[in-house]
């Protein structure tokens, strides 16, 4: 589903026009992603949690050449799918 198709579903059940939608949705993505940047955990229970994770640097190899390379150290995004989400879609 792309962006556009989810901006007509949000539209169409919450029975607002397609702009409405369109701001809600970013401001929702907006709103995460300054929360995940300061390191705040994002849960919305029954759907999910979103949490971020340092990941140390560390030393990774080419697999094309076999040379070592420095892999950075980052910040990594995870999203932990809810039980009424992963209910609803292995239902």
């Amino acid at each position: 589903m792309t962006k556009q198709e989810l901006v007509e579903k949000m539209a169409e059940k919450a029975g607002i026009t397609k702009a409405d939608a369109a701001r809600a949705l970013e401001a929702f993505t907006e709103t995460v992603t300054e929360a995940l940047k300061a390191g705040e955990k994002i849960s919305l229970v029954g759907f999910g949690t979103f949490a971020t994770s340092e990941r140390a640097a560390r030393e990774g190899r080419n697999p094309r050449t076999g040379e070592k390379v420095e892999i950075a150290a980052r910040t990594a995004v995870s999203f932990k799918a809810g039980s009424k989400l992963k209910d609803a879609v292995n239902a």
